[in-house]
């Protein structure tokens, strides 16, 4: 069965078939055609199924090479900016960077998250690329959810995608509001407040981190309009995390908006002891810059040429 946007989905098939199709295709060495020939199906039907394993996360493949992660940029990394851990994945110029970097998350994750664990989630293409491969995992390991901001509609479909099944805490208010007072309000809410110390104390918090431009995620959403860049940068913006602005000390902005956004604030983020940034591009250097800078992350999953623009950056 195909999923609304046409791509097979692991929760429609068979496991015990995915199961097989895998053991052939990585272990025997078969070909997708002689598999499809052995189990009677398409050879697209074979590689739909490889894919979605591999999206699930019920397929891991493991590289055992000393490039596998771009070692030394990672040591560079971590070095420079005094991280926990960095991990760096190789350039693919065909890939989404969000879909690249939402499944160097997962894997990340994959590795770390233990049983009934509690991941708390930002918002953004990334973060949810990642969440929609984490959704076996969190099955096997009932691992929970909980957003890190208000908003619900920006999670849901990520979750939908990764059926994900254990439980699950999204924070019940918008994003953002037109009145401070009416996010003061929700926020100070107990349905909202224990939420968002819960995500603070989760095993992780997961990140995007977007640059200022007419082009970034938050001006496509619509929470800033592009006339409004500009004065942002003026300001001494560089970049922002959870709808939130700091300029390139890392240093949260003073800003109206700030006091209209539903969520966990960059102060309270950056006293959280294992936050992961998954972002990349050239566009996004400074910006990723600034939050390693100011210790709003500790610990970065990027790509190969993010990792080296960074290391070029003279402080």
């Amino acid at each position: 069965m195909a999923t609304d946007n046409g791509e097979w989905s692991y929760a429609d098939t068979d496991e015990e078939i995915l199961t097989r199709i895998a053991w052939y295709y990585y272990n025997d060495g078969l070909t997708q055609s002689e598999i499809g020939e052995k189990l009677n199906m398409s050879r697209i039907k074979v590689s739909r199924m490889l894919e979605s394993g591999r999206r699930s996360g019920i397929i891991q493949v493991r590289i055992n090479s000393r490039y596998q992660g771009c070692l030394t940029l990672e040591r560079q990394i971590k070095e420079r900016y005094g991280l926990l851990e960095a991990y760096v994945v190789p350039q693919l110029p065909d890939q989404e960077p969000s879909e690249r970097l939402g499944q160097a998350a997962a894997q990340f994750l994959m590795q770390r998250l233990q049983t009934d664990d509690l991941l708390a989630v930002g918002w953004g293409a990334t973060v949810s690329n990642a969440i929609q491969r984490l959704g076996h995992l969190a099955n096997e390991r009932n691992i929970g959810l909980v957003s890190l901001t208000g908003g619900v509609g920006t999670y849901v479909d990520g979750m939908r995608t990764a059926n994900w099944g254990s439980s699950v805490h999204l924070v019940p208010a918008p994003l953002v509001v037109r009145d401070p007072n009416v996010a003061r309000n929700l926020s100070s809410e107990p349905a909202v407040a224990n939420l968002l110390d819960m995500a603070i104390n989760a095993t992780y918090q997961l990140v995007g981190i977007g640059e200022l431009s007419v082009a970034s995620t938050v001006v496509r959403a619509g929470y800033v309009t592009p006339d409004e860049v500009e004065p942002l940068r003026r300001k001494g913006a560089v970049g922002d995390i959870l709808c939130q602005f700091y300029n390139e000390r890392g240093e949260a902005l003073d800003l109206p908006l700030h006091d209209r956004v539903i969520g966990v604030k960059l102060a309270g983020l950056s006293r959280a002891e294992k936050v992961v940034a998954a972002a990349g591009g050239i566009q996004k250097v400074h910006a990723i810059h600034a939050a390693l800078r100011g210790k709003l992350v500790g610990i970065l999953i990027t790509d190969e040429t993010t990792a080296a623009g960074l290391l070029q950056i003279k402080d």
